[in-house]
């Protein structure tokens, strides 16, 4: 067998080491893919797949991108669920011996993806590991590219998907008793679009994760640390920091601070809350544009967009830190002139918290320094508008602001003000900031001088008018003569390479000049290549105050969205109270008052309590607004309780600990679930985790099976939410279900209200207004009509619920309770049974129907398209009655 060539050995030896990645491997001015990986590659790339010789009998399935393009590919690589491992030269060509050395010197991942281009601005993009033990779950979240970094515990399954979900990390890692754990592992793949790898046992051990936290974060005992609370919530966030080191080969400076939190510390919203709420995405088109987000943020820096975010997936509880955010927003509605001027600064203010992740890995370009000066730049005008503010949030804000002036100085006097891009080719270093690089720089400044001297003394020699000094990498510095002037070239002119139209020379003359020049230059470009690293490293030395900073930027520029916001949209400051009532006075939604123009949303009025007013039973026609009203209720307990004002003309909230919401319908053919068991899950979901502090929005429960069947689960549902001792959580519960209205009279804390609609004739207006009382029926016909089902079906379904209201159920319901009254055995209903009745009712057709429809009508008014058409109904339903 062949023996494999030098290069071809290094490459397997490195492939051994990454077997579970695409190895990039850099070969010259490419990164080149062998064997599986060139076959996974160019499929995935849509690059040519050729062949390269290796000492065998077969070549090697060869593929490659060229590196100054490689960031696309690796893009693409990544966000398909590839871990790409990236291979670099790391020592010169020139000077190696043999073959020259290569490491690896990152690994990419969906979770580590530094790509600026790849990542949304205003998303984290986390990467999240899990440590599953029976009884106890450790859960740690980090991204790489701003140094956030928690972790947390839960007790059981359902509460780590309430987390995953907040998070939507993009990448998972954790032990392998989570993939028999009994989680839907491949729901967050297929789903979520959750890349999920499992870690070696020996990452999760205890003594080796809190050896790796207690080396990074420079403390001497695990108490030094503070999450002595969370023991599995440790070996998470040791294991994730150990992948971390594997895969980015480098200190991460930028991880400054492990910070731990209990969920119960902030309101608890399941996956179908934050989905039916349309927090962060509408449900349908997955935009932000459309969701309460896309309202509210108004922010001007990426950092205070992520941080608003954040607050929009957790909520408080806590009453006193939430007033501390209103009295916030306040001040800045109040200070208009003062809040506009911190939103102009703030325009200025880049993304800090990124930059400095490029700076940690030692990636930040001379541009990324000025980006970080000009921001910094804006701190002093800031501190100097906050200074005047005493509201205790705004203080303590001023308080983390650190002015960061010696940063802002060190880059300032040493980087010029238009750097290049590449931090190889000089150009970066102001003049005056370092001795030795302004006299190389002189030398090749001169040296330009010289070439132009010798330049015009040689075409004044040689009569050759058009005599140029050219340079390129290849061949140096050379003088160009066309072939016109071919026959004038001197004797001392020595040809370095012909053209189709030009030759290319080179003199002794030039040749010295050119062996001054460049290597003044190979010094100023090494010297300033060195230069830029210290500075960078100077500012990499500054992490931690640049991040507090950092942070108390994004907090501000939270804070003056909200207010802009508020002022905008005419939003109030909510009260709060403990004391379990919820009073809005003409409460808006937020997000649909937006779409509607001139004002003319319908403001509608709520009140809920623990008292007599717990459930709220909501009936009224589809499209007439009844999931809007509800919706806007969660959302204005929710904003209420990030610290933002809310859109109403007045609005007392009692603090809630978790919103669940059960609305719309849907099925989940992927795991086989029908549109009525989905429901039904979601029910059962909220009947076990709701308390009496909670705010449930339960949108037509039971509608998916059949009518008597949903009517007795909804009713049932209503029965235990009500019942005090069991749960009596403030409820709004629309339905089609008219006889529930009948509860209100059984249930002290049951009340009806509906939405008011205007009959004209057949046809039905919209109010859009809440009022106390029940509907009496649905205007079912008049919303198909208005959505244009043809008048044939609409005039048949008259009839038909016609026919159908001599068997009204809401008697049936009605007759049970006053049997149940007296004492009597309930009569046994067998609703699968067929009702035969009801059947002549629907088939049977009188011939004196046909009659007198023909009688009414008015010929004169009818075209002959309608004459016909009712010709040809009539005709059928006689045919149907003789049976022709």
């Amino acid at each position: 067998m062949a023996e494999l060539t030098p290069m071809m050995q290094q490459y397997l030896e490195t492939k051994k080491e990454y077997q579970d990645c695409i190895l990039f491997y850099r070969l010259g001015d490419f990164y080149e893919m062998f064997f599986d990986d060139a076959l996974i590659a160019s499929k995935e790339l849509e690059i040519t797949l050729t062949g390269k010789s290796c000492g065998q009998e077969e070549r090697a399935p060869m593929c490659g991108v060229p590196y100054h393009a490689v960031d696309s590919y690796l893009n693409k690589l990544v966000s398909k669920g590839y871990k790409v491992a990236i291979c670099e030269q790391v020592e010169d060509p020139k000077s190696a011996r043999g073959i020259v050395r290569r490491e690896v010197i990152r690994v990419a991942t969906p979770g580590t993806n530094l790509n600026i281009q790849a990542l949304d601005d205003s998303k984290n993009n986390y990467l999240l590991c899990v440590a599953y033990f029976p009884g106890k779950i450790g859960l740690s979240v980090a991204d790489v590219t701003t140094g956030d970094y928690y972790l947390t515990e839960v007790e059981d399954i359902r509460k780590l998907q309430d987390e995953i979900n907040k998070y939507a990390p993009s990448e998972l890692i954790c032990n392998e008793p989570f993939f028999v754990s009994g989680y839907d592992i491949e729901d967050l793949k297929t789903r979520l679009h959750v890349s999920v790898y499992s870690l070696q046992s020996h990452y999760f051990d205890e003594d080796g994760c809190k050896k790796t936290l207690m080396r990074h974060f420079k403390v001497n005992t695990p108490k030094g640390l503070g999450i002595e609370d969370f023991p599995v919530g440790m070996m998470a966030a040791g294991a994730l920091l150990q992948y971390l080191y594997e895969t980015q080969k480098t200190s991460l400076t930028h991880f400054t601070h492990l910070y731990p939190y209990l969920s119960s510390k902030y309101m608890l919203l399941d996956s179908s809350t934050r989905r039916n709420l349309e927090l962060l995405e509408t449900l349908r088109e997955k935009q932000k544009k459309g969701s309460l987000l896309g309202v509210l943020d108004r922010t001007k820096t990426a950092m205070g967009g992520r941080l608003l975010r954040k607050y929009i997936e957790q909520p408080l509880i806590d009453r006193e830190k939430i007033e501390k955010r209103l009295d916030a927003v306040e001040v800045m509605c109040k200070r208009s002139i003062d809040r506009e001027e911190i939103r102009e600064y703030l325009q200025a203010v880049y993304d800090l918290e990124r930059l400095l992740g490029r700076v940690s890995y030692k990636t930040a370009n001379p541009r990324d320094l000025i980006a970080l000066k000009n921001s910094l730049a804006m701190l002093p005008s800031l501190r100097t508008v906050l200074a005047d503010f005493e509201t205790p949030l705004l203080v303590e804000i001023l308080g983390n602001m650190d002015p960061l002036e010696d940063i802002c100085k060190l880059i300032d006097d040493s980087i010029t003000e238009e750097p290049p891009i590449a931090i190889k080719e000089g150009g970066i270093i102001r003049e005056g900031f370092n001795e030795s690089i302004d006299a190389l720089k002189k030398a090749k400044t001169d040296g330009k001088k010289w070439l132009t001297e010798l330049e015009e003394t040689d075409r004044e020699r040689t009569g050759i008018k058009n005599l140029r000094i050219k340079y390129n990498k290849v061949f140096g510095y050379y003088f160009e003569v066309t072939n016109s002037y071919k026959d004038q070239v001197p004797e001392d002119y020595v040809r370095k390479q012909t053209l189709a139209n030009a030759e290319r020379y080179t003199t002794p003359r030039l040749k010295e000049l050119e062996d001054s020049i460049l290597n003044a230059e190979d010094k100023l470009f090494g010297l300033e290549y060195d230069l830029f690293c210290e500075i960078r490293e100077a500012v990499a030395g500054e992490v931690e105050r640049i991040q507090k900073t950092a942070r108390a930027v994004a907090k501000l520029d939270v804070i003056t969205s909200l207010a802009f916001v508020a002022e905008q949209n005419h939003y109030v400051r909510p009260a709060l109270n403990e004391k379990g009532v919820i009073d809005i006075m003409e409460g808006r939604h937020p997000v649909v008052e937006q779409m509607i123009q001139n004002d003319m949303f319908i403001a509608n009025d709520t009140h809920l309590d623990e008292k007599k007013h717990c459930i709220a039973v909501i009936t009224g026609p589809n499209m007439a607004g009844k999931s809007t009203y509800m919706r806007q209720v969660a959302l204005i307990v929710l904003m209420s309780q990030i610290g933002s004002f809310v859109p109403a003309k007045k609005a007392d909230i009692g603090i809630v600990d978790r919103i669940f919401t059960r609305v719309g319908a849907s099925d989940d053919l992927a795991s086989g679930q029908s549109t009525f068991m989905v429901e039904m899950n979601e029910v059962a979901n909220i009947l076990r985790n709701a308390t009496p502090n909670s705010l449930l929005v339960l949108d037509e429960i039971g509608r998916g099976t059949s009518t008597f069947d949903g009517l007795s689960i909804a009713w049932a549902v209503i029965e235990h939410i009500s019942n005090r001792r069991i749960l009596g959580a403030k409820t709004l519960f629309a339905t089609h279900y008219h006889e529930l209205t009948e509860l209100e009279g059984k249930m002290d804390n049951v009340n009806n209200y509906c939405i008011a609609v205007k009959e004209k004739g057949d046809d039905i207006v919209f109010l859009r207004k809440i009022v106390k009382g029940g509907a009496d029926k649905s205007y079912g016909i008049q919303v198909a009509k208005l959505a244009g089902v043809p008048d044939m079906v609409i005039d048949r379904a008259k009839e038909i619920v016609e026919q159908l209201s001599d068997n009204d159920i809401t008697e049936k319901v009605q007759s049970i309770e006053v049997d149940r009254s007296k004492g009597e055995k309930k009569k046994s209903v067998k609703y699968d049974e067929v009702d035969l009745e009801q059947i002549s009712l629907l088939d049977t057709v009188k011939d004196e129907d046909v009659i007198r429809e023909l009688t009414e009508i008015d010929i004169s008014n009818l075209t002959p398209v309608d004459a016909l058409n009712t010709l040809y109904r009539l005709q059928n339903r006689l045919k149907n009655r003789w049976g022709t």
